[in-house]
């Protein structure tokens, strides 16, 4: 009895020097032990096999388990204080990791009554071992991309790209030495440098713009032609990171700096296209140099081709949205310049914005319209008259182009959405101060609004206005929207799918996909961030502690996951020829993907569950 009792005592022991456990009171830890059995398991021994539902919560007294998910790549290595099979019993469903013993191992089994019964009197233990489930999800989320995907010449490293020494110029040098260094070298760009710092660039597109077409004379210095502070990256980044930079900013010209922000050399469009699939690059450039609307019309059909190549490749959901949004960006962009062209001076200045997915750079392969604008100052009739052209032209282009236009009339051709900043100011004034159903609806819509064309001081008073208005009110409604957007996830983790209709048997991963957009939103606007991608959004809130940083993060998970498999399912429907939706039916789905798609939306209903918790009062 005595031996007994001393064993209990050091098994109380070294549960209480390790988390979660050492939080608990020391009553309910004294009673643990008895709950507890010990395991030995031999090296190499599988201690729990992916479909088991285990004994229990496997602690690691002494020795090493590795975790591994279906495609046997590493998820977790538990050591001393360690725990497995947590999942099973999170869940109550089979796990889907092998646990296999790498050294001699001394294991603690705790009932499964027991880790219940901690779970539901402690919510601190609850969440520890949640946020260590969840943590294996993200990495067996991204085993499952990778696995998926394979490799792809865009994550080349940009630093292999360099293939030259830098040419440059002196701070203090001419147009002229800087045009002749370039002649000489056959180059189409130059650095210019004082002494190890980079300054700034010129390429050949600023001689004949800045200098040739001004009637510049060659002997002024290059430092008033430069682009000054140009985007940089380093040699460990990826080509793929910089196909986002020269599709989103329209160059064709990346310095590549050390750690120390010196140049080690450039890399252009060019080395992009000789690595397969940087069809964006080029296809941005001859969106933005077509004179009609009909070349920039025939340009944006190749758009849903380009974004295909993408997926092919690994090129994660989120940085496809980046291309998918830099590319519509430079369609939009490139159509309102014509038509304002053709119309001729505007009568007052003005900001085009995007609005919703366009304004978050999250745009997919099925988005339609959504834009308004935002005027300098109040217009008459002739004006107005004006802009109403300018909205129905554009608008009509980028129909044909591809996007169709809002149902919900959200598009700068209803007058509704045609105001200066100060009409902006009273129409956010009262979306949250009388929040029906409709001002909540167009709340959520008009804080995801993003500068495209014009006067981007406009769009910015305006964003800026419309984060330091949102009152407690209007984040309740928000928050209370944000929970109706349920996933089709049944009580027993079953996919729910539509019965009838065209859509038989499949679900719809929007509503998922929204809910975690506007779950985003809410705790961007109750930490008084102007973020707009749901991504920053995210890490703002969790900055300002409105949300665990580890929610966030699993937030992210499940966005990153669920916008994939939208995403291959859209290109699949448009290499068809089919206009591609947001149906996803799971008998095209593998076994796998079905699971990880159950864990997203288990952690979506759980960050909603959340939010139930803490919402204003009279939303309860």
């Amino acid at each position: 009895m005595i031996a007994m009792e001393v064993e209990l005592a050091e098994v109380r022991d070294f549960l209480a020097r390790h988390a979660p456990f050492d939080a608990l009171p020391g009553a309910v830890l004294a009673r643990l032990p008895r709950r507890c059995t010990l395991r030995y398991a031999r090296r190499g021994t599988v201690v729990l096999d992916a479909g088991d539902h285990g004994d229990g919560l496997y602690l690691v007294r002494s020795g090493t388990v590795e975790v591994r998910d279906e495609t046997g790549d590493l998820v977790d290595r538990a050591g001393t204080g360690g725990a497995f099979g947590m999942s099973s019993l999170l869940e109550h469903r089979p796990t889907r990791y092998r646990c296999t013993a790498v050294e001699d191992t001394l294991l603690l089994v705790l009932e499964p009554g027991a880790f219940d019964e901690l779970c539901q009197a402690h919510p601190d233990f609850a969440t520890f071992y949640a946020a260590t489930h969840h943590a294996r999800l993200s990495r067996a989320i991204h085993n499952l991309q990778r696995a998926t995907t394979g490799s792809t010449a865009l994550s080349t490293r940009v630093g292999d790209l360099v293939t030259r020494a830098p040419v440059t110029a002196a701070l203090t040098a001419t147009v002229g030495d800087a045009a002749s260094a370039m002649s000489e070298a056959g180059v189409s760009s130059i650095l210019v440098v004082e002494g190890d710092d980079l300054r700034g660039i010129v390429t050949d597109r600023d001689l004949r713009n800045r200098v040739l077409a001004a009637g510049l004379d060659r002997d002024r210095p290059v430092r008033e032609i430069m682009t000054a502070d140009p985007v940089t990256l380093t040699a460990d980044a990826l080509a793929f990171e910089a196909l986002l930079e020269m599709v989103s900013r329209d160059i064709h010209h990346l310095p590549v700096v050390d750690d120390a922000g010196r140049p080690l050399g450039l890399v252009t469009t060019t080395d992009l296209v000789r690595l397969e699939n940087a069809n964006p690059v080029y296809l941005a450039a001859e969106i933005g140099g077509r004179s009609t609307l009909a070349g920039v019309v025939e340009e944006a059909r190749s758009i849903p081709a380009a974004l295909g190549q993408l997926l092919e490749r690994d090129v994660s959901a989120a940085d496809v949205a980046r291309v998918a949004t830099a590319l519509g960006d430079a369609v939009r962009r490139r159509v309102v310049t014509l038509v304002e062209a053709d119309l001729g001076p505007p009568p007052a200045a003005y900001s085009w914005v995007v609005l919703g997915s366009a304004a978050r750079e999250e745009e997919g392969l099925s988005a339609d319209q959504d834009h308004a604008l935002v005027l300098g100052a109040a217009v008459d009739g002739a004006g107005e008259a004006w802009f109403a052209e300018l909205a129905e032209r554009v608008t009509t282009a980028l129909e044909d182009a591809g996007w169709p236009r809002c149902q919900g009339g959200v598009m700068a051709t209803n007058p509704r959405w045609r105001l200066t900043v100060e009409d902006w100011r009273r129409q956010f004034d009262r979306w949250s101060h009388e929040p029906d159903p409709d001002a909540v609806l167009h709340s959520a819509i008009f804080h995801d609004l993003r500068h495209l064309a014009g006067d981007r001081r406009l769009a910015e008073q305006v964003h800026g206005y419309s984060v330091s208005t949102a009152s407690s009110l209007l984040l309740g409604h928000l928050s209370r929207q944000a929970l109706s957007m349920r996933p089709p996830l049944g009580f027993f983790r079953g996919l729910v799918l539509e019965r009838h209709g065209d859509h038989r048997d499949t679900l719809d991963i929007k509503r998922p996909i929204s809910a975690v957009v506007q779950l985003a939103r809410v705790h961007a606007l109750r930490a008084g961030s102007p973020a707009l991608s749901t991504r920053a959004r995210l890490d703002a809130a969790a900055e300002a502690r409105i949300i665990d940083p580890g929610t966030a993060a699993d937030l992210l998970d499940a966005l990153e996951l669920m916008s994939y498999l939208r995403l291959h399912h859209q290109a699949t429907q448009a290499r068809l020829g089919h206009p591609p939706d947001n149906h996803v039916a799971p008998a095209d789905l593998t076994e796998r993907q079905r699971r990880h798609l159950k864990d997203a939306f288990e952690i979506v209903r759980s960050a909603q569950q959340h939010l139930s918790r803490h919402l204003p009062p009279g939303f309860e």
